[in-house]
């Protein structure tokens, strides 16, 4: 691919994309909400269907989403200004039969700032295609969610290293004044500039492997969907897999990141980790960071067993365990695992933020469901940790989130309802349940902002119900740092 070529068609084809309305919310209303849902399911006929008659857009949309062979003189005139052979000879299309289909997946998605085009490799599941060794992952589930778990607050500059087709740092010019982006593969920086370009932003695109193009630079924040598939370090995909042992690219990724913030600044990444038998992976992970000067919040979102695990990356490659050769690479995974005792693989989200401080890391599980963005829940969560730094909370007011509630949960008992578990639960945000006991519950109900400081709350507490003050204020300090760092209570 010529990624001069390319780049040359760009402006033609963010016209014909502009003019025939080629977004993420046109192209929705003319799905409808059952054609839309169909095709995310890899089924095509109901949004042919609801193409037909559809003109230039319904066009663009079977040519593009459908991947169907499309009459000459149709995507001609769809495409006006760009021609069909400008865009064959950049390889955007591609002749079939007496038609021209799609060599390239060319969608529009929205990020959360309005519609955005990215260009990436078909993915096969709507027309075979072959999976290359250089292949350029589209905007997958794994991009989704490190967009929706990206911070979106105003910075001076992002780097986004292993940038795939360019999602994220397109995503990251809407608040950053300046965008670098890096992969160790030419054709994603080909797609990827070429996905900038349809947007009209300025990224500043650089090639080599991890944070070697940005030796000595820092960033305001750094985004990264690196490739985290855990293995014996053997490459089939650049996209998936880095060449390191296991859990490795992770743990460059997380060791490295804080040498290249500025003071300040936060990176924002996907991560995997073994979970090896006799071993807890939350120390695990907090091993691979310095003791100083790194705040870090680490977010498991979910745990695969190892034939979970090694199946769906196998069926990621279009590869068939029925397929002795197959089963073979599958044999030697699990065998690699067993060798290391690896009992399962997490996955989540690691949040990092340099300081001049003694490093702070909380890696726990968020591993139920919730609506809200994690993002800017991160940004709070690293303010809230600044607020408790140092701080004798004892001698602070506070109040309780008013979308904090306090739930009971009581089993039938000979004696009638027997109450099992008491916890309170943020009803915002990523859902935090704490379990509280019945002092705890009375102590976050006496709570007022312009009320007690909490050490005078914990004495009456105590004198109230013949408990000793010290042993329960230490109890307290502990519940209200926890509570504050997930945001169920919160400075008066």
């Amino acid at each position: 691919m010529d990624r001069d070529l390319l780049l040359s068609i760009c402006p033609s084809l963010r016209t014909a994309l502009t003019r025939c309305r080629y977004d993420i919310d046109t192209v929705r209303d003319l799905l409808g909400p059952d054609a839309h849902s169909a095709l995310g399911r890899g089924e095509p006929v109901a949004a042919r269907r609801a193409t037909r008659g559809a003109g230039d857009l319904g066009v663009l949309v079977r040519l593009f989403l459908l991947q169907d062979t499309c009459p000459v003189d149709a995507v001609a005139e769809a495409l006006l200004p760009l021609t069909v052979p400008d865009a064959i000879a950049a390889g955007l299309l591609e002749p079939d039969g007496d038609g021209v289909r799609t060599a390239l997946d060319l969608r529009p998605f929205d990020a959360g700032n309005g519609n955005r085009w990215v260009l990436s490799d078909l993915d096969g599941a709507l027309r075979p295609a072959a999976t290359r060794e250089d292949h350029v992952l589209g905007v997958g589930q794994a991009s989704l969610s490190l967009l929706q778990a990206t911070p979106t607050d105003p910075v001076g500059s992002v780097l986004d290293l292993g940038t795939g087709c360019g999602v994220q740092a397109v995503r990251a010019a809407d608040h950053a004044a300046t965008v670098t982006a890096t992969d160790i593969n030419p054709r994603c920086l080909t797609l990827a500039a070429a996905s900038a370009a349809l947007n009209e932003v300025d990224i500043e695109f650089l090639t080599g492997s991890w944070f070697d193009p940005v030796r000595g630079r820092r960033f305001d924040r750094i985004v990264a969907n690196p490739p985290f598939v855990v293995s014996s370090g053997r490459v089939e995909h650049s996209y998936r897999d880095s060449g390191l042992d296991l859990d490795g690219a992770s743990r460059l990724m997380i060791s490295q990141a804080t040498d290249h913030l500025e003071m300040g600044g936060t990176a924002a990444m996907l991560a995997s980790w073994v979970h090896v038998a006799g071993e807890d992976w939350r120390s695990r992970v907090a091993s691979w960071l310095p003791a100083h000067g790194v705040d870090a919040w680490i977010v498991q979102r979910d745990v695969a067993d190892p034939a979970l695990y090694v199946g769906t990356w196998l069926r990621d490659g279009d590869a068939d365990q029925r397929d002795p050769a197959v089963a073979e690479r599958a044999e030697a995974w699990f065998d690699h695992f067993a060798r290391h005792d690896v009992e399962a693989v997490g996955f989540g989200f690691v949040y990092l933020r340099r300081t001049g401080e003694p490093s702070d890391v909380l890696a726990e599980d968020l591993r139920h469901a919730f609506t809200d963005a994690l993002g800017d829940e991160a940004i709070d969560y690293f303010t809230r940790l600044d607020w408790l730094r140092g701080r004798d909370v004892l001698t602070e007011r506070f109040r309780v989130r008013p979308d904090t509630a306090l739930e009971r949960v009581c089993l039938p008992s000979e004696e009638g309802w027997k109450q099992v578990v008491a916890r309170v639960h943020r009803g915002g945000g990523p859902a935090w349940q704490h379990e509280v006991d019945d002092l705890a519950a009375a102590l976050l109900g006496g709570i007022r902002p312009d009320g007690l400081p909490l050490g005078d709350l914990v004495e009456l507490l105590a004198a109230a119900h013949d408990e000793e003050a010290d042993a329960l204020a230490a109890q307290a300090v502990t519940l209200v740092h926890g509570l504050v760092r997930h945001g169920l209570v919160e400075p008066a």
